[in-house]
């Protein structure tokens, strides 16, 4: 640090402490050369033990870095994972494609991957192993990218009322790249889905509430419910206490993975997304509780139609940190020990489609 970030720090500290979180929001701000609308949410996997929120504005402070783990990496694309733009009346975003190689019979699936703070999508890809599923199972994946212009730790803005809506912001983006790639591909429109980690987690959340009519079910990794937060300050208190949310204006499908030991994303805010989802759904619910010969131990909650199909899954994996379940470990926020994050979802997306 240098002498002139030193004071600046302290500041942040002190107002921190005193409960004035906006402040010393806009102090690291300034600091860092940001604006406070695109102050970052960022990922990062800690020990089991929760940290107060003045380590989590250091965190920030330090530019939203992990302190342990792997960092984040580019990949050389091949000829099935491309790179793309997107350009529409919102805003423009690039992205990287995932197109089988072996034959399909038919139109395709299609999951939007949507990557954690300081992630790129090659990394998520790599550290989801979700390419090498949707090889073998014929599923087309899309990984959009986060600027730091948009955002200077690469968080999708899920905590902005402009990017919380319909037509407007980051989900119009986001539904943008899905109807491009579904003009472009031979994709099944009514087979569409959405799985993010952290900010991407919760940005997926909005996607199923703002369209609909674009995503069949969605998958949730250590994400928050839809509107949980307006602002900054109300960003860290919903990470750290969890919040309900908006109440939910359409029910999709959502699956649902968070780590019990997670310091970032507390992990009541599962039972906020879950509950959000299924408000008002009737179905029958069990609960089961896995201890594998190896691996972490998890609880797995569900809620089940009259048809047999998986409304909603709650995954508790125990012990586990901000990281994504059963992924790779040479891909950033990963945690190998976990049950396969992945594969589940696309088991669940596969029960579901719009119409």
């Amino acid at each position: 640090m240098t002498q002139r970030f030193l004071p600046g720090m302290a500041n942040a500290l002190a107002l921190t402490r005193a409960g004035k979180l906006t402040e010393a929001t806009a102090e690291l701000q300034q600091m860092l050369g940001g604006s406070p609308s695109a102050a970052p949410v960022s990922p990062k996997v800690r020990k089991p033990a929760r940290k107060p929120l003045s380590e989590t504005l250091r965190h920030i402070a330090r530019g939203g870095m992990p302190e342990h783990g792997r960092m984040a990496r580019d990949i050389t694309p091949d000829a099935r994972f491309t790179r793309h733009h997107h350009a529409g009346p919102h805003g423009s975003r690039d992205y990287m494609l995932f197109v089988p190689e072996s034959a399909a019979t038919g139109p395709m699936p299609v999951v939007v991957m949507l990557h954690g703070c300081t992630q790129t999508p090659q990394d998520f890809a790599l550290g989801t192993g979700m390419n090498d599923l949707a090889e073998a199972q014929g599923v087309i994946v899309i990984y959009p990218a986060q600027p730091t212009g948009a955002n200077m730790n690469k968080c999708w803005n899920w905590f902005r009322p402009e990017d919380q809506g319909r037509d407007a912001g980051e989900p119009a983006i986001l539904a943008g790249i899905a109807q491009q790639v579904l003009q472009r591909a031979d994709a099944d429109a009514s087979r569409v889905y959405a799985a993010g980690l952290s900010a991407g987690g919760a940005a997926a959340v909005i996607l199923a509430q703002a369209y609909p009519d674009v995503f069949a079910a969605i998958g949730v990794h250590s994400g928050l419910a839809s509107g949980a937060a307006t602002d900054v300050a109300q960003a860290f208190a919903a990470m750290r206490n969890g919040a309900a949310g908006t109440k939910a204006r359409h029910r999709v499908p959502t699956i649902v993975f968070h780590g019990t030991a997670d310091a970032t994303v507390a992990p009541g805010n599962a039972n906020d997304v879950a509950r959000q989802a299924q408000a008002g759904l009737k179905g029958s619910r069990s609960a089961t509780t896995i201890r594998p010969d190896a691996g972490r131990p998890y609880e797995r909650a569900m809620l089940t139609g009259a048809d047999g199909r998986s409304l909603g899954e709650v995954w508790m994996i125990e012990g586990a940190g901000h990281a994504w379940s059963g992924g790779n470990a040479a891909g950033s926020y990963t945690d190998p020990d976990g049950p396969d994050a992945s594969a589940e979802m696309l088991r669940f997306f596969a029960q579901h489609r719009l119409g």
